[in-house]
């Protein structure tokens, strides 16, 4: 099974915190972050970016993970998406997922290209999913626990599928947009529900 190699990562010396958030693009729901810090060598096989592994195998490498490294998860609701932007809201995530770790790493290393303020050394690595094994583990703990809150508000909203979409703006949620409307958790900020909400508005 694949691990990733964690070389590059190890070079930044000292204790490391890998940051990832999941739900960025979704028209519902929180954007959430994960930070993770291994306190052993023995990273799980198969850790790796959460985009190519399936659901199964990402619920199962969750239990992996929890086993050997420290875990804090951070959450940004649509509310706080729609009042300071989705970036702002990550970054939110992020520093409220560093700060459940409950210790200081000697540096973060965030995916991506811009990096949260933190009270530690960081460092944006774009595609770090694929490159550093604690980005990877924070990419599978944000995205299980992402899928996971859609999958239960799924249960208060069935028409719009969320528990297989995560949210997104896919075929069965934008009929169930046009038929039952906008919920608390849709993101009003975004384009697609704007439109809904004016045209709603306009038909009154």
């Amino acid at each position: 099974m694949h691990v990733l190699d964690p070389t590059y990562e190890r070079s930044f010396g000292g204790l490391i915190a890998g940051i990832d958030e999941a739900g960025r693009g979704p028209w519902a729901g929180p954007v959430v972050a994960a930070a993770v810090v291994f306190y052993t060598d023995a990273i799980p096989a198969g850790v790796h970016d959460s985009k190519k592994i399936s659901s199964v195998r990402r619920e199962a490498l969750l239990d992996d993970i929890l086993k050997c490294a420290h875990v804090g998860i951070g959450i940004s609701t649509a509310e706080e998406i729609d009042r300071v932007n989705i970036l702002q809201a990550t970054f939110l995530a992020m520093q409220r997922a560093y700060r459940m770790l409950g210790m200081t790493p000697n540096i973060a290393l965030i995916d991506g290209n811009k990096c949260p303020k933190l009270p530690c050394a960081t460092k944006a690595i774009i595609g770090g999913d694929a490159l550093c094994p604690s980005i990877a583990a924070a990419s599978i703990v944000a995205k299980v626990t992402r899928d996971r809150i859609m999958a239960e508000l799924a249960l208060e909203y069935p028409q719009y599928g969320w528990e297989r979409n995560a949210g997104y703006g896919t075929a069965t949620h934008q009929d169930a947009l046009k038929h039952f409307g906008v919920t608390p958790h849709h993101r009003k900020s975004y384009k697609p529900i704007q439109l809904l909400l004016e045209s709603a508005t306009l038909a009154t």
